[in-house]
């Protein structure tokens, strides 16, 4: 009996041995596979399934590992031809690598215009047998070394300080991706296109604060080619008015007073003047950038003319305030300077809440209040031009309303930053405001538009 007794503990106690070794063998598993020693994430390729590539340019990839590549291999194939262009092991853990591709100088002899990419990596981890984790990449190329055909075919001869220009040009390349004008202010205007396939026209702005003005046409194809194209145009400068505006205790602790219960989270422990200054600039500036960007957009379709009249949208209006004017505010002393601002627009005087009618036909882009404007309604034209309608007791539309020539948008009023009841005309092209002077004026039009527009289909016709 004692010996059997002695076999089953010696039985029992084996069991236990094997079951402890067996849970150790477990732990020391699942500890291991779910270390970062056998993560089983694959490594990351940036590559697209078609793209177009400029040749004589290299090629870069990115390709990443949360543990750390193994080795990089990638090749080129145009369909008979298959060659190594790639090869890459690593020694010293690299969670990221920039693969540079170039055009091999041998073994494409075909030299076919599209190519196959083929991308492989392997990671450091020890999953799949120690074989690590592994991916594969493929791309389709499209090899383009051509870049856009541009040329400007006319424009309006000259440009003013403040003013606008209209400028059609060529641009030809069967994978163009952007087409814009460049300025050396920063400013993108984006074109339209124009009479026939490869055409475009587009008006750009000379904005009031800037010095200097040049443009050029940029064209990028899908393969990253590009081409500049200068705009010709004869730069006017203008001088614009001063103006030195007393800031009378009335105005302050009425228009602007009341303009600040628009913000009083900022306003609230201003002092009379300093509300002032901020209603003036931070405030302007608010609602200036929404205009900006409610104006920025353009025409998608092809156009074939322009047909714009003056505008004037009141009947016998009386213009009292200039476009263009840098207006300083002064409080008592006429050298206690507490504010400035430009005047970007036309105000024009006529009867208390008299129509304001649309001369030509668009779409309203926006009614709606909009701080030192009031009640403000803007009319999209076409082209890139907008025009604004600002201080309305009424506006008589709605965002999205096709509005015909002759029919009224609005009524004058003194809403927002106005002293008495009067129409704040600012034209605008792609967000940019232009004297509104040249297009009132029917001789400035048809010279700078209009027979620009004519010239052009003729030469193209041609």
């Amino acid at each position: 009996m004692k010996s059997y007794k002695n076999k089953r503990d010696g039985f029992s106690l084996g069991l236990l041995l094997i079951l402890l070794i067996f849970i150790g063998f477990g732990i020391w598993g699942y500890t291991k596979l779910n270390s970062p020693m056998f993560e089983k994430n694959s490594p990351k390729i940036e590559l697209v399934k078609a793209q177009y590539w400029n040749s004589d340019k290299p090629m870069h990839i990115k390709i990443s590992d949360d543990s750390g590549l193994k080795q990089i291999k990638a090749f080129l194939s145009d369909g008979k031809n298959r060659i190594k262009i790639a090869d890459e092991s690593f020694k010293n853990i690299k969670k990221s690598f920039d693969l540079k591709v170039d055009y091999p100088k041998i073994g494409l002899p075909n030299a076919k215009k599209l190519l196959k990419l083929t991308v492989y990596a392997t990671d450091i981890s020890k999953w799949n047998f120690l074989s690590g984790n592994a991916v594969k990449k493929e791309s389709i190329l499209t090899i383009d070394n051509q870049r856009p055909d541009v040329f400007s075919l006319i424009t309006s001869y000259g440009i003013t300080k403040g003013g606008s220009a209209i400028a059609i040009f060529k641009a030809d390349d069967e994978n163009l991706k952007e087409l814009y004008i460049e300025t050396n202010f920063g400013k993108k205007f984006y074109p339209t296109k124009f009479y026939k396939d490869g055409y475009y026209v587009v008006l750009v702005a000379w904005p009031l604060k800037e010095k200097r003005f040049s443009a050029k046409v940029i064209a990028i194809d899908k393969a990253e080619n590009k081409t500049r194209s200068r705009l010709s145009f004869f730069l006017k400068n203008k001088k614009y008015r001063t103006s030195h505006l007393k800031a009378k205790e009335s105005f302050i602790n009425g228009k602007i007073s009341d303009l600040a219960e628009d913000k009083p989270e900022l306003t609230k422990d201003l002092s009379p003047t300093q509300k002032l200054d901020f209603i003036n600039s931070k405030y302007r500036e608010e609602n200036d950038n929404l205009i900006r960007k409610v104006t920025t957009k353009v025409d998608s379709n092809k156009i074939t003319n322009f047909d714009i009249k003056p505008f004037y949208p009141l009947r016998n209006g009386k213009v009292v305030g200039s476009f263009g004017d840098h207006r300083f505010y002064y409080y008592k002393d006429k050298n206690n300077t507490i504010s400035e601002a430009y005047h970007l627009g036309l105000d024009l005087a006529s009867i208390r809440m008299d129509d304001i009618r649309v001369t030509n036909p668009g779409v309203c882009v926006f009614a709606n209040y909009n701080g030192i404007y009031g009640n403000n309604l803007i009319v999209y034209h076409g082209l890139g031009l907008y025009t604004l309608y600002g201080h309305c007791s009424t506006i008589l539309v709605k965002r999205g309303d096709l509005i015909n020539a002759g029919e009224a948008g609005a009524r004058t009023g003194a809403t927002g930053l106005a002293l008495g009841d009067h129409l704040h005309l600012s034209m605008l092209v792609q967000g940019v405001f232009v004297r509104p002077a040249e297009w009132m004026d029917s001789k400035w039009i048809q010279t700078n538009i209009t027979d620009v527009i004519n010239s052009a289909k003729k030469m193209i016709d041609k």
